[in-house]
């Protein structure tokens, strides 16, 4: 994988230490990963169309930029 294939701010240290944190996790670690995530009171998931992930990105841009005050 070439440095331009990553997303900004992702390398490839970045993905090893990600892969070697999931591919370390038992079962019962992965599920309790996923169970905490749900329970976060600060996020949520939503499923969407594909089609529409453009335009949700720019909005978290433009929200994440205004929330730190950049």
């Amino acid at each position: 994988m070439t440095n331009s294939s990553f997303p900004p701010g992702w390398d490839e240290d970045r993905v090893r230490k990600v892969l070697d944190h999931y591919e370390a996790q038992s079962p019962e670690q992965a599920v309790a990963e996923d169970e905490a995530a749900y329970e976060e009171q600060t996020e949520s998931i939503v499923k969407v169309p594909t089609g529409l992930l453009p335009a949700i990105r720019e909005l978290i841009g433009k929200y994440q930029s205004h929330d730190t005050g950049s």
